[in-house]
């Protein structure tokens, strides 16, 4: 379907149908029904079922939130794991001077084993690794698809940030990425090892969608990395408080970039 010399999809029709369209394509995707009467009826069958769900769930709505779900106790959670955490590396870092004392006294074998920077870099490699590579994987997995690309989709972002939030023992938000072209799309829970991960899903007006995927539990703090697939995309991922994320999409590394430290600035 065309209008003019850009493509008229069924992304822009139901983002049409949820007003979360831009003027100029809002205006453009008007056009086109005007010339297609049977799309336009189709279009208004949609408008007038979203309408009548939402008279049937305001009610349901305007329910205050159960004190499970509060969001308040959900911090105060994550705030004594992320202490728990910080306890335990530092009884880790006591156990490891403690051997670097007898390496030194042993000498030669000491020398042998006291190189900080190779290990580091080891191990950071051991722990970074599984999650971009999940993070790649479910991007793969969601961003081709057209039906389900999230589980809750956008209009239900409160309801969303909320589940997530709970089930990763963490407080999350879904950053706002318009300034740099993207709106959210909505979101999903993924496995992770041994525990959960979020995914939020964004696009733009030509159709380009990017992930922001989020796990608790990764405890060493770094700043941004990247990484290819060789195959057109790439992502950003850092670490943070407790928190990894990596950010992911077929973009060039300048774009990307800023998009990641859009991210990195709203969830600081």
């Amino acid at each position: 379907m065309m209008q003019g010399d850009r493509l008229i999809g069924e992304d822009d029709l139901q983002a049409y149908v949820d007003g979360r369209l831009a003027p100029d394509r809002r205006d453009a995707v008007e056009v086109f029904l005007g010339e297609h009467p049977e799309e336009a009826e189709r279009i208004e069958a949609h408008r007038a079922q979203r309408d009548m769900l939402r008279a049937l769930l305001k009610t349901k709505i305007e329910e205050p939130i159960p004190a499970r779900l509060r969001v308040a106790p959900i911090v105060e959670e994550a705030r004594s794991r992320h202490r728990r955490r910080r306890l335990q590396r530092l009884r880790a870092l006591a156990a490891a001077g403690a051997w670097l004392i007898v390496g030194s006294v042993a000498g030669w074998y000491g020398k042998g084993l006291s190189r900080p920077t190779e290990a580091t870099q080891i191990t950071e490699a051991v722990q970074t690794r599984p999650m971009v590579v999940d993070a790649f994987s479910a991007y793969r997995t969601f961003v081709s698809e057209v039906v389900h690309p999230v589980e809750v989709d956008a209009k239900q972002e409160a309801h969303l940030v909320q589940w997530l939030s709970k089930r990763l023992g963490a407080p999350l938000s879904a950053p706002n990425l318009t300034s740099q072209g993207f709106r959210l799309m909505g979101g999903r829970l993924l496995p992770a090892g041994d525990g959960p991960a979020a995914m939020f899903m964004y696009d733009d007006d030509g159709g380009t969608r990017l992930t922001l995927y989020v796990r608790a539990g990764e405890n060493d703090d770094t700043a941004f990395r990247y990484k290819g697939d060789g195959k057109g995309v790439s992502a950003f991922y850092w670490r943070d408080t407790g928190m990894g994320y990596v950010l992911t999409g077929a973009l060039d590394r300048t774009r990307l970039l800023a998009v990641a430290e859009a991210v990195y600035r709203q969830l600081g």
